[in-house]
């Protein structure tokens, strides 16, 4: 695990609600909570640094995004126990490198004492669709931190 001391944080990192959201750093990523559930354990998948391009991110970012991806489906699949995973890299709003990552499910779940449901299913994810609670990101973030497998040498 990276510590916070060593990382370059983005005006997109506090825009996903910066370290209260956060559940793990890597050398060249984030993992966050995203603030507005759109699916149960909804996550932000953001790159340290001012790249606002996928192809502009260093070398070591590339290869690190496998062991990252990794961490990000044991724990949807294994813990939160989704069909499917989607990643979308929009950066419309939010200009620095970034996935969306969604978790779906053909049933609404629980998480953190939230029932959440995937109105899109099985179609594209409904991003506009959130729990009412302003508080869902700091709490999934909780649960998720929990969860993440230990950090690798």
């Amino acid at each position: 695990m990276t510590r916070a001391a060593d990382v370059t944080r983005n005006a997109t990192f506090e825009a996903f609600g910066g370290r209260a959201t956060l559940i793990r750093d890597y050398a060249h990523w984030s993992v966050q909570a995203r603030p507005r559930q759109a699916t149960a354990g909804a996550m932000i998948l953001l790159a340290h640094g001012p790249a606002q391009s996928f192809a502009d991110l260093p070398e070591g970012a590339h290869g690190e995004l496998a062991r990252v991806t990794r961490d990000i489906e044991t724990v949807a699949r294994r813990h939160l126990g989704c069909q499917k995973l989607n990643y979308l890299m929009l950066m419309m709003v939010d200009p620095h490198v970034h996935f969306h990552v969604l978790p779906r499910y053909d049933a609404a779940r629980q998480i953190a004492g939230m029932t959440l449901a995937d109105p899109g299913w099985p179609g594209p994810p409904d991003l506009g669709h959130a729990p009412e609670a302003a508080d869902a990101g700091l709490r999934v973030a909780a649960v998720l931190r929990d969860l993440w497998p230990a950090p690798r040498g």
